[in-house]
């Protein structure tokens, strides 16, 4: 699968950002800074068609670690190579600069407006001229063949049953297993779902210094979130009652089938705090989020991941506004009944028809055909979620 001049025979064709990242889709993002201005967002998204309003419920009164991680996915939404450019408003000018700058430091063109001493009306027509001069420029702009290596490609399962650890997780893992010797990004995540093989995915670490990284943030999420707050479990949380419909009696049963996400050979090369952009190089990350799926979505687009490999049970519908979510299912009742929210059908595992080898390379194919522009079943359906994780109570 590698050509003569030592590229991968896996080509796709994207579009290459300023500072060299290669995207999958061409956005122009209308983004608010804080929940006062999603209105003015969705107004100009209204007015300048083709371009992308995200709203979201915060923005007002964090600080501390709060605050940081509500910079870093704002700024990393706006940064991801899936965005050719973005318009920010937000009500006041301090915080929107933060984000514009944050964003411009990619090379990508982005404004910023703020509401406050200006009102709405001003403030939409203004931020709509600038939204239809970017859309225009973006139309124009054309894919480039690109190698393998430049896809990032994040992963989160979701309403897991039986058959996600036997079937839709292995598939994942199979991809991984075959995609990060070529050169790609991959990361995964759900810290508190992989309580009970916590050990395991510590043995999984490059080396012992990153295994005890990863340990300490699951350590830090059992003492400070589940001890603090006086519970000795997750229940009707972890499992969720659809886990349990599906078979899933315990975490432990449910965290076995999350790590097969992973393959047999990889190896995580460093743990990411919520958002955080990797900085190792190409490989495979750990990045410590919620379980909750548009939450875990969300900040792995921001740490710029611009491909989504979502394995299901029991069928989950989650989208995102700029990261296509391919949604895989070894369930043979989900495949029938939901099937437009299913992209990869691997019920054939355990019906013994497809081998877990087959399902790695069928997968492969579909994040080739997604990174060419096909659109996800959520994508078609017009699934958005976009859910900021939010640390504490605001001041």
């Amino acid at each position: 699968m590698t050509s003569g001049n030592g590229k991968s025979n896996l080509r796709f064709h994207g579009w290459r950002r300023e500072n060299g990242r290669v995207g999958v889709r061409n956005h122009v993002l209308i983004l608010p800074l804080d929940d006062l201005s999603n209105a003015a967002c969705e107004a100009v998204a209204g007015h300048i068609k083709g371009t992308l309003a995200i709203p979201h419920a915060y923005g007002r009164l964090q600080f501390g670690e709060d605050l940081e991680l509500f910079f870093r996915t704002l700024i990393g939404t706006g940064s991801n190579p899936n965005v050719a450019a973005a318009v920010v408003i937000g009500i006041e000018d301090g915080w929107t600069k933060r984000v514009t700058d944050g964003i411009a430091k990619t090379g990508k063109p982005v404004t910023g407006f703020g509401i406050e001493g200006t009102g709405d009306i001003m403030t939409v027509a203004k931020a709509a001229r600038a939204a239809k001069d970017y859309l225009q420029w973006a139309s124009e702009l054309r894919r480039e063949e690109c190698d393998i290596s430049d896809l990032w490609i994040s992963t989160k399962c979701g309403e897991s049953d039986t058959t996600t650890g036997l079937a839709s997780c292995p598939t994942v893992g199979n991809m991984y297993d075959k995609l990060i010797p070529k050169g790609i990004h991959g990361v995964f995540g759900e810290t508190s779902e992989i309580t009970g093989a916590e050990h395991l995915a510590k043995a999984r670490a490059i080396n012992a210094e990153i295994g005890e990284k990863w340990m300490k943030a699951w350590q830090a999420y059992e003492d400070e979130v589940i001890q603090a707050h006086k519970t000795d479990d997750l229940q009707e949380s972890q499992p969720t009652k659809g886990n349990i419909a599906g078979g899933l009696t315990t975490i432990e049963e449910k965290a076995l089938g999350n790590l097969e996400k992973i393959g047999r050979n990889c190896r995580y090369i460093d743990v990411l705090t919520p958002a955080e952009m990797p900085a190792r190089g190409s490989g495979l990350y750990y990045m410590d989020t919620s379980s909750a799926a548009a939450e875990c979505v969300t900040l792995m687009a921001a740490a710029g991941y611009v491909v989504h490999t979502f394995p299901t049970g029991q069928g989950n519908v989650i989208g995102n506004p700029i990261l296509p979510i391919i949604k895989i299912s070894g369930n043979p009742r989900t495949v029938r009944t939901m099937s437009e929210h299913i992209d990869l059908d691997v019920s054939g595992i355990l019906r013994r028809e497809m081998t877990l080898e087959e399902a790695g390379d069928a997968l492969i194919e579909m994040i080739l055909r997604t990174a060419n522009g096909r659109l996800t079943a959520a994508e078609a359906l017009g699934h958005r979620e976009f859910v900021i994780t939010k640390l504490y109570r605001s001041a």
